[in-house]
């Protein structure tokens, strides 16, 4: 038996390691696709070596080739009346759960690369929330900062109108992400509507209530966060009642992750934006930081004009030698490196969370996991975002809008639900207590199921 099962392990190693060879010759100009790659596949030894159909059927050289990748000129006129152009993409990876579903980013650091890691690490935190919904992302490098209204409405009428001849609401719903909130895709949105001349609701998600939208979307990928932390502390039977944390970023997912941890009790010290970070030790004040972000649309450090006794420092990711028993990192992918880390574990911080994509990269998640930080990856902790939007197709293919409530408590449940399936993969496959290995292998084991399932196509 002992040799049947090393044999068994060797085979899935070897079978990896083949996979992700051809992957980088493939796409060596792809680092963060190469990075997400790697990181899921190299976890998942010990289910594809109890598994070999996953070997027979080639799972994991079917599921880390996209279905399609979809990329566009966007052509638009600003308002000095000059025509500029953007390139649009979107990534269809994988639709065997339910139609592909993901956030549209735009930034001008949007690349093929980019859009295939997310739309990769998609495929799993879509299966982990339980509901009907496939991998994809898209985007465009275009950059809303600065433009007028017009120029952003423009730009997205131009992008929806080529967008939309790939896109359904069974087909694939794409979502808000950097770059796109409500505003962004009410204008993709009555776009899609005009050149389609029909009312198809669940086409996109983030839109606002009232017309289509889901109450608490806003507010779900910060507030999924929080919720999931609260599993990990309620884990080592802590809470986050007088706990201190640092949380990155200023955006959507911070606000509200910093919104619901103070709730929980939490002193929430700091946050930042692209060009630096404050902190306020006496405690964030979080009406102060939604008038600056949400309202004004104004840089962080003008925080200092309702605290001036906080403190601003250009550069955001010092932000991370800020001690901390709670880190939240919710601005962008590798925020954080193997030497904030470190520095991270010299503070005596005891959790780490992820509210952005892929915020840590690899060197940085094997000091938590050697320093027994208990550490959250984005694909579980972040999924409450598309959690939401996916009830919103719901609620649009129903007819009907839930109350705040009724969607909180749905999220509250899918949340504890992602902690519960990965903690319990990772005990199930030898690895207790790691959520990166039992996050990967709990999503990854729905998609492959499917795709044995269907034969080979």
């Amino acid at each position: 038996m002992t040799t049947s099962v090393m044999t068994n392990d060797t085979r899935a190693k070897e079978y990896i390691n083949s996979v992700f060879e051809q992957l980088k010759q493939k796409n060596a100009h792809q680092p963060e696709f190469l990075q997400a790659a790697e990181e899921i596949l190299f976890s998942l030894t010990p289910v594809v070596a109890q598994h070999p159909e996953y070997i027979e059927h080639n799972i994991l050289s079917r599921i880390v080739e996209p279905d399609r990748i979809i990329s566009f000129r966007v052509a638009w006129q600003d308002d000095n009346n000059q025509v500029q152009v953007n390139r649009g993409y979107r990534i269809q990876f994988n639709n065997v759960i339910g139609p592909y579903k993901g956030g549209l980013r735009f930034h001008p650091t949007v690349n093929e690369s980019i859009m295939k890691f997310l739309a990769f690490e998609q495929i799993f935190k879509n299966a982990l929330t339980g509901q009907p919904i496939g991998g994809g992302k898209g985007g465009s490098d275009f950059n809303p900062k600065g433009k007028s209204d017009a120029e952003i409405m423009r730009f997205c009428q131009a992008f929806m109108s080529e967008l939309y001849r790939h896109i359904g609401p069974d087909v694939d719903v794409p979502a808000g992400d950097i770059g796109v909130g409500a505003r962004e895709v009410g204008f993709m949105w009555g776009q899609y509507k005009r050149l389609r001349g029909a009312y198809e609701a669940g086409v996109l998600t983030g839109k606002k209530p009232g017309y289509g939208g889901s109450l608490a979307r806003k507010e779900a990928t910060g507030y999924g966060l929080v919720y999931f932390t609260a599993e990990m502390l309620r884990e080592k039977g802590e809470s986050f009642l007088n706990k201190t944390v640092v949380v990155s970023g200023s955006g959507n997912v911070a606000i509200y992750a910093i919104e619901k941890a103070q709730h929980y009790g939490a002193k929430v010290v700091a946050c930042s934006d692209s060009a630096g970070y404050i902190y306020d030790p006496e405690g964030i004040d979080l009406a102060a930081v939604k008038e600056i972000k949400e309202v004004k649309g104004d840089r962080i450090h003008t925080y200092l004009n309702y605290r001036p006794n906080a403190e601003y420092h250009e550069g955001c990711t010092s932000i991370w030698t800020i001690p901390c028993d709670i880190a939240l990192p919710c601005a962008t992918q590798n925020e954080i490196n193997s030497e904030s880390a470190r520095i991270l574990v010299a503070n005596g911080t005891k959790f780490v969370a992820e509210g952005a994509n892929m915020p840590s990269d690899l060197e940085a998640i094997n000091i938590y996991l050697e320093n027994d930080i208990y550490f959250g990856p984005a694909k579980a902790a972040n999924a409450g975002g598309v959690a939401v939007s996916a009830l919103e197709m719901a609620q649009n293919s129903s007819r009907t809008a839930w109350s705040f409530n009724k969607v909180d408590e749905k999220l509250q449940d899918i949340m504890k639900s992602i902690y519960t399936e990965s903690k319990e993969a990772a005990e199930k496959y030898g690895y207790a207590g790691n959520l990166v290995v039992g996050s990967n292998i709990a999503g990854f084991v729905k998609v492959a199921d499917g795709m044995v399932a269907e034969g080979v196509y």
